[in-house]
Parts: C-alpha cells; sequence; structure tokens
C-alpha cells in the first residue's frame, strides 16, 4: 500500500507523490515568541514531527522548514503580540523572541520533536518581504495607502480555495482589522505602517513599518523549498485567514502554484472546552511536563489521529501513561535478555511475528498516518513478546535482536516514545506502577465489601509514606 494522505486543498485522500522522486520538501508554520509554549503547540509539532519522521522512515530524504514568528504576528485587537510580550516582560521585543525561542526548543526537545532543518526567523528576512510586495503591487494584487500595502482580494478570484469560503461572504470583524482605508473589509495587510510608539519597524518604499504577519510564511516557505513545494502543514484554526492568505500572495506574485498538499491538525480541547486563559484551562508544556512525563504526553497526543481534535483531561494522560509503560517495558526486557542470549538466528515465530507487526503498522501509517493503529499493532505484538519472554524456551540472539530492531525502528524512529535511556533501571517509574496497582487491588477489594483487607493495603502505604485520597473522581497517592 503507497502512502495516502488527506489533502485539505482537495478536501479527499491522494496518493502522495513528491515532486522531487526521493525527497520531501515539507514547511510547517512555527511559533510566535512571545510567551512559553503550551499543550496546544505541543500537539501541533509531536504530530508533524511524526509525519516527518514516518516520510524518513519511508526513505525520503525530508527538508523540513519550520518557522519562527518574532515580528507582525498581531492579534485580533490589533496588537501585535511581539510588543504585548515586551510590555508585560519590560524587555526589548527581540530579547522576548530569543528568551522563548530558546524555550520552545527546550520543551520541544523533552517531547522528543526533532529540530527542523531550518528554522527562519521572521525579523531576518524583512528584504525578501518587501519584494514580495512590490511585484504583487506591480501585478495588480496590491494597494498602497497612507504607508501601509493591502492584498486585494477581490482581484485574486482564486482567493477562498483552500478554505471554502467565497470573498462576497467574509463580514467585517471576522478575525481581520477592520479599517475604512481598505477596498475590501476581507483584504489583508501585506506591510503596515509604524505609528510613532510602534518599536519594531523597517524602511521601505512606503515608509517606515512591519511585514504583515501572512506574508512571512509565503517568503520563507519558497526560499528554502522552492515554488511549488511538497507538503505545507499547520493547525486547523490557521486556515482561514492565514493560510488562505498564504496561498493568494505567492500565487499571485508568481503565478505558479503553491503548496501540493496541505496538512491541517485537530484543535487541543480540555475536557471539551478549546483551551483559553480566560476559562483557566490553559496549560503551558513547563506546567504539564511537572504533573506527567513529557514521553507520556507525546503518547498520548499520537493515540489520537492528527486531523481530529484532541480532549485532555488528567484520566486520560494517566492512561496513556500506563500504555506507554506496557510497551517501553517490554523493549527493555528485550534488550536486557540480548546481554546473556545464546547465539542462533531468528526463531520462525519472532520473524513473522515482526513481519506481520511491521505490515500492520505501516498499513495503518500509510493511510494518512493513522498513529493509533500504528500503536495498536504494537499493543497487540508486545502481549506476544511478553508470553515469549515468560515462556520456558530460550530466545536467541537472533531472536532479541530482530524485536529489539522492531521497537527501536517503530516505537523509537517513528513515533518517537522510546526512552534514551531505556536500558538504565527504571526505579522511580516501578514504583509508582506498583503504587498504582496496589490501589486498584484496594478499589477492588472495596467492591467486595472486604474492608478489612482494603485498609491493610492504605495503612502497609502509609507506614511506607505513600498518602492515599479518595476522592468523586478516583483514588490519588502523594508521598509524604
Amino acid at each position: 500500500m503507497s502512502l495516502r494522505v488527506y489533502n485539505s486543498l482537495t478536501r479527499q485522500k491522494e496518493t502522495f507523490v513528491p515532486l522531487h522522486e526521493g525527497r520531501v520538501h515539507m514547511y510547517v508554520c512555527g511559533p510566535t515568541v512571545y510567551m512559553d509554549a503550551h499543550l496546544g503547540h505541543g500537539k501541533t509539532y509531536v504530530n508533524f514531527d511524526t509525519i516527518v519522521r514516518y516520510l524518513r522512515y519511508l526513505g525520503y530524504r525530508v527538508l523540513y522548514v519550520q518557522n519562527i514568528t518574532d515580528v507582525g504576528h498581531m492579534l485580533d485587537t490589533g496588537e501585535d503580540r511581539m510588543l504585548k510580550g515586551a510590555a508585560r516582560e519590560q524587555r526589548q521585543p527581540m530579547e522576548v523572541a530569543e528568551t522563548y525561542t530558546r524555550y520552545y526548543f527546550r520543551d520541544m526537545d523533552r517531547l522528543h520533536v526533532l529540530r527542523p532543518d531550518i528554522s527562519p526567523r521572521a525579523s531576518g528576512h524583512i528584504p525578501e518581504m518587501i519584494e514580495l510586495v512590490k511585484r504583487l503591487i506591480e501585478r495588480g494584487y496590491a494597494y498602497e495607502v497612507n504607508g501601509s500595502v493591502y492584498f486585494d482580494v477581490n482581484a485574486w478570484q482564486e482567493y477562498g480555495k483552500l478554505s471554502g469560503r467565497r470573498v462576497e461572504d467574509l463580514q467585517a470583524g471576522a478575525r481581520v482589522e477592520v479599517l475604512e482605508e481598505k477596498r475590501h473589509p476581507a483584504d489583508f495587510a501585506l506591510w503596515k505602517r509604524a505609528e510613532p510608539e510602534h518599536i519594531m519597524r523597517w524602511p521601505s518604499p512606503w515608509g517606515e513599518g512591519f511585514p504583515g504577519w501572512h506574508l512571512e510564511c509565503s517568503v520563507m516557505s519558497t526560499k528554502y523549498l522552492g515554488q511549488p513545494f511538497d507538503i505545507h502543514g499547520g493547525g486547523v484554526e490557521n486556515k482561514f485567514p492565514h493560510h488562505e492568505s498564504e496561498v493568494a500572495q505567492a500565487e499571485a506574485a508568481t503565478g505558479e502554484p503553491f503548496a501540493r498538499y496541505w496538512l491541517h491538525n485537530g484543535m487541543l480541547m480540555i475536557r471539551g472546552e478549546e483551551m483559553h486563559k480566560s476559562l483557566g484551562n490553559f496549560i503551558t508544556l513547563q506546567g504539564a511536563f511537572g504533573q506527567w512525563d513529557p514521553l507520556a504526553i507525546r503518547f498520548f497526543i499520537l493515540l489520537s489521529h492528527y486531523r481530529g481534535p484532541l480532549d485532555l483531561t488528567e484520566e486520560a494522560l494517566d492512561a496513556a501513561g500506563k500504555g506507554l509503560s506496557r510497551l517501553t517495558t517490554a523493549a527493555r526486557a528485550v534488550r536486557r535478555r540480548l546481554r546473556g542470549a545464546l547465539e542462533g538466528e531468528a526463531s520462525a515465530a519472532v520473524t513473522q511475528l515482526v513481519e506481520a507487526t511491521r505490515a500492520r503498522f505501516e498499513e495503518s501509517m500509510d493511510d494518512d498516518f493513522n498513529t493509533a493503529g500504528g500503536i495498536a499493532a504494537l499493543f497487540d505484538a508486545t502481549r506476544e513478546v511478553n508470553a515469549m519472554l515468560a515462556g520456558d524456551a530460550a530466545l536467541t540472539r537472533g531472536s532479541l535482536e530482530a524485536l529489539d530492531t522492531l521497537y527501536r525502528r517503530l516505537l523509537g524512529d517513528v513515533l518517537g516514545v522510546l526512552p534514551e535511556n531505556l536500558e538504565e533501571e527504571d526505579t522511580e517509574g516501578l514504583a509508582a506502577r506498583l503504587i498504582d496497582m496496589l490501589i486498584d487491588m484496594r478499589a477492588e477489594l472495596r467492591r467486595n465489601r472486604q474492608y478489612t483487607e482494603a485498609d491493610a493495603i492504605r495503612d502497609r502505604l502509609a507506614a511506607l509514606g505513600v498518602q492515599l485520597m479518595d476522592g468523586p473522581e478516583g483514588t490519588t497517592w502523594s508521598l509524604s
């Protein structure tokens, strides 16, 4: 089965065929670095990191570009996000950008998100942006007024082809800045004049100003990947107006297609609601890492399809951590058995298991990167692996190496959830799993009205410094 992806541009699954055989050029919209990355960022960049990993697993040479937005990303209020961050912390905007860029990559490293091949910054590509604006004016797709330049959506007849929105249906106020100087409410800024108090400003043919948010991605993607390039990715919330505007700018300026396949990942929800500070459910990655293992968070994200929404609950994350532990425990046991294994070829049973698991995994991933199906194949294989490890027959070196390679390639290289210190003793994690097991046993005893035995578990744990807290949503524990 060949790889098939859902192309948001055509609204259907298509067989993936790169522009250049054996090579894939891919761009994903990166973060605006004015504050800490949050769990929504985690979902987006884990999703696309896994796509990159699988493309490389298939043998493609992937050039992956992900930008850093450090200028021009406007809030719905018209305020520049970078200036908001600078005002909040009483620092220079570029100081804020540098700080949160470092924090972003720190958080991504902990999630095992591979670094992009190129991470261009918007502020480092102002000359190229100005040149693109000049071309759009020359070709009649943009106009200048009072030192600002706007893209004329009525002049580009294909505006709306990605999102499915029609220009005539776009009303004032829907995530677009409403200014009387614009010809149409949906016209978007390519270049904005800088008011006297605006710190971030550059000289241009239209006076001092700064670029519009959409402009940077059209410029940086095509500079490093060419036009057209293979894959453009990003969050579904950015399909309109950001991605729609990227398409319009790039194609109107050149007359050539922009990106051939558009992949959009679904949003992160917190107990059924979108994550917002006003709702009190805003969780930064650093905050999440204080409660859950980063790899458990990554695994939880991969348990759902990248295109769908992901509803985060504490219970679901805890369950994901336990599920990942079952896989990594088996992988660790295989690697430990390798140390003293007898020489010999892989058995027919192991060879069949490895080949069948790999085929199931690839079949799922080839269906628009269905990570949940791939993980299900690994869970099924792990049950058989555990039975083999517990059996009386000795596993040869060849058998154990085949199983180890299976876990390294699929659980590690593709899914990115195999711990780097797998061969080390996981005593802390083992202790936590044993406590959870005792809590489950206590709950079963209480359901069977065996209260004396249940209380004995609680008392023995308390003597060891483990305090149990019973609540409406179950039992939690802490170390006293």
